[in-house]
């Protein structure tokens, strides 16, 4: 199953395949960076992703050379009159954030195939997916100080809960490109692959992902994201929780039977 292209050109390509929700961003004259209409396009399908059974994993990645640039700020619509307190607040909050966000509560697990250069917002992009694959040619660039800016789209949210905020101030103080290979020994991402293989690696993950127990997947998604912002009992309670939910549904039933009768599981994603 296909989508129709997104805007001009079909800056934001999508299918389905085999119960995997491919998201592409197609502007790879322009390294990929992010336009208003791509944004929105992206946070509708990651939503559409969530509501869907049919759709059981999704993969973020891009075409050319760049994974994403970060944010096409030509490309923004154009403010009116001139700018009073509050307005980039706002900005930031209605778009950066909405995206990361969108990637972060999606209820399917989200496997990003980065490409290329990942820069600003493009970096916050892939690192607020749940797997990051990357090819041998990535680069990850916290490049707002290279601009005199501070991080926005919960980059300093997210660095420090992946790899500790020395770490974190260190890329974001000095803007420094990380190849693939340093962000993988960092961790920042789970595996490095030649190019050609990123697609089939992407592939291969998502498919197993797609065959598992989706409603145990977005629990446990929701989980450990949650326990990065809250205390042990906290925690605790939102497992027992989780698991309880979990236990109603089709799948933890047949995982049980399965193990009962010895024979591997057939998952649903129900």
């Amino acid at each position: 199953m296909t989508s129709a292209p997104h805007g001009p050109a079909g800056e934001v390509l999508h299918r389905i395949e085999d119960g995997v929700s491919w998201i592409t961003l197609n502007r790879p004259e322009a390294m990929n960076a992010v336009t208003w209409d791509q944004r929105e396009r992206v946070i509708a399908l990651l939503g559409e992703a969530s509501a869907d059974p049919a759709v059981r994993a999704v993969v973020v990645t891009a075409t050319g050379k760049g994974f994403c640039a970060g944010a096409d700020l030509r490309a923004a619509p154009a403010a009116p009159g001139e700018r009073i307190a509050g307005d980039v607040a706002r900005m930031i909050r209605l778009g950066a954030q909405r995206l990361i966000t969108a990637v972060l509560d999606c209820e399917k697990p989200v496997i990003a195939a980065v490409n290329g250069t990942a820069a600003g917002i493009g970096a916050h992009l892939a690192l607020a997916c749940d797997l990051v694959i990357a090819a041998e040619s990535a680069r990850f660039i916290e490049v707002f100080v290279r601009r005199g800016l501070v991080p926005d789209g919960g980059g300093a949210y997210l660095l420090p809960r992946l790899i500790g905020p020395q770490k974190a101030k260190e890329l974001m103080f000095f803007g420094d490109a990380v190849p693939a290979a340093e962000a993988a020994r960092l961790g920042l991402v789970n595996r490095v692959v030649r190019g050609e293989e990123l697609e089939a690696t992407a592939r291969a993950w998502a498919e197993r992902l797609a065959q598992g127990p989706t409603r145990a997947l977005a629990l446990t998604k929701q989980l450990v994201n949650a326990s990065l912002d809250s205390g042990r009992a906290a925690a605790l309670a939102a497992e027992a929780t989780a698991q309880e939910i979990n236990m109603t549904t089709a799948d933890a039933n047949e995982g049980v039977a399965s193990f009962v009768e010895r024979r591997p599981p057939k998952y649903l994603g129900r």
